[in-house]
């Protein structure tokens, strides 16, 4: 394994926390968020602007049918529509694209048919390839036919990357951001405010966002087997992205432009208003961009909602699960009530701080009823949640403190069944075959050190 990817999280936890010597941040309060707006009918956008009241009905009406329970789908609707301060939009063609070599390959293709622009915005942005083709060589093939390319990278995830890869994009006419450098006076004050998200959309009509990163490290390995695992594979990243074919596409590319012009970037040529998107499909789809200076961050605030009016199930997959006191109680609460809660964790990390503090919760989580499985096949990087088999949540958001307080994300909502049964089956398929179950008699029984270490990182838990 790469050892890259471990130097970040670690670097965190003691430069940051003498930096915080100059502030300090602090989880928000969400408790309040939902009387801001009044709850009523979601707003529906389609491929040519908001839908009718007759043509919401007719969408509204289809998920019904798709649900298992229509009242459940209602629930989250109504009160999501409160919380999420983003529109639905129909008419979406979705797909599950897992680790690294299949969503490559997706992100190639997709890259391979633009025709006018290609959006990148990546923590950690390398020269990966798929298949024998380079990135590098495909972004300035594109860009000598024409098409125009704007890539935003974070300094910091991306600071390993050697600088002879961002000289060739330049050189050959792609324009390139860097997301608060590190590298000046200014830029060491910016430590904790990095741009998280993982985005790319060619010609405002076909996106790919989730949790994979442009990183070498999700490349296929000769000696590995990804989503078919059976054993054990230490060079396999598990990671969920969600490729949109259709009108969704456009509000990705508008996050892209504003975080683009937010951070000084020259102009860049959108895509047409009066040509828009296609309707391809019938998947609803909400995009939540949460940036470092939100006041209360409104995917969290939509994740926070959803787990507190779940009635069934609530299956969580995640990297990083160092989660807030809100979402702890949310959690517990709910599979106290009977809901069928259940984590997907790593069984080993690449940050050691943030899997004690998660070990930490695990007690309580369990005697609440929680069931929690760690992954035990590679390096698991998701972040992904399924809740009543209706309301799907697949971005860049980890479960932690840092997506909330300190990072810029992505994340992209569905609602309906269709996205839900893929993501469940991958769930289980994961729970079944790569993931070993954590019982309260074993965990109760670990070490000492393990305690001490626990507690430990229960001390900078705002930093993980």
């Amino acid at each position: 394994m790469q050892p890259r990817y471990v130097s970040p999280r670690i670097f965190w936890a003691g430069l940051v926390a003498a930096l915080s010597l100059c502030g300090c941040a602090s989880v928000p309060d969400v408790d309040d968020i939902g009387r801001e707006q009044q709850a009523g009918t979601p707003q529906i956008v389609g491929a040519h602007g908001p839908l009718t009241a007759a043509q919401s009905r007719v969408i509204l009406a289809r998920l019904a049918q798709q649900s298992p329970g229509s009242d459940l789908l209602e629930r989250h609707l109504a009160i999501e529509q409160a919380v999420a301060g983003a529109p639905l939009i129909a008419g979406n063609q979705t797909t599950l694209l897992h680790d690294g070599p299949e969503t490559f390959r997706a992100m190639f293709k997709a890259i391979d048919a633009a025709k006018k622009s290609i959006y990148l915005e990546y923590y950690i942005f390398e020269n990966v390839e798929s298949d024998g083709q380079y990135l590098a060589d495909l972004l300035i093939a594109k860009r000598q036919q024409g098409v125009a390319i704007g890539v935003i990278y974070d300094s910091y995830g991306s600071m390993d990357t050697p600088s002879e890869f961002f000289d060739r994009l330049k050189a050959a006419g792609i324009e390139l951001l860097e997301f608060h450098p590190v590298n000046s006076l200014a830029g060491m004050f910016t430590l904790n405010d990095r741009d998280h998200r993982k985005i790319l959309v060619v010609d405002g009509t076909v996106a790919i966002v989730g949790g994979v990163n442009l990183f070498t490290a999700y490349q296929a390995h000769p000696h590995a087997t990804f989503v078919a695992s059976d054993g054990a594979n230490p060079d396999t990243w598990h990671d969920t992205d969600l490729e949109i074919d259709g009108p969704a596409a456009a509000p990705l590319q508008t996050l892209f432009l504003d975080h683009w012009a937010a951070s000084g970037g020259s102009a860049l040529p959108s895509a047409d208003p009066s040509t828009p998107a296609p309707a391809l499909g019938k998947e609803v789809v909400r995009i939540i961009g949460s940036d470092h200076d939100d006041t209360i961050p409104r995917y969290y605030a939509a994740l926070l909602s959803a787990i507190r009016n779940a009635d069934k199930t609530i299956w969580l997959t995640t990297a990083y699960f160092v989660p807030t006191g809100d979402e702890l109680r949310d959690l517990k609460a709910a599979a106290r009530r009977g809901v069928d809660v259940r984590l997907l964790v790593p069984g080993k990390s690449d940050s050691s701080l943030a899997l004690a503090a998660s070990h930490s919760t695990y007690g309580g989580l369990l005697r609440a009823g929680v069931k929690i499985f760690a992954l035990q096949d590679g390096m698991l990087h998701s972040k992904t949640v399924v809740i009543d088999g209706v309301w799907s949540a697949i971005g860049s958001s980890n479960f932690d403190h840092r997506s909330i307080l300190f990072n810029d994300e992505v994340d992209a909502i569905v609602l309906g069944r269709d996205t839900a049964r893929q993501l469940e089956a991958t769930f289980e398929k994961s729970e079944d075959t790569l993931a070993e179950p954590i019982s309260l008699t074993k965990w109760e029984d670990r070490s000492l050190t393990e305690r001490i270490r626990e507690l430990y990182s229960r001390a900078l838990i705002d930093l993980l």
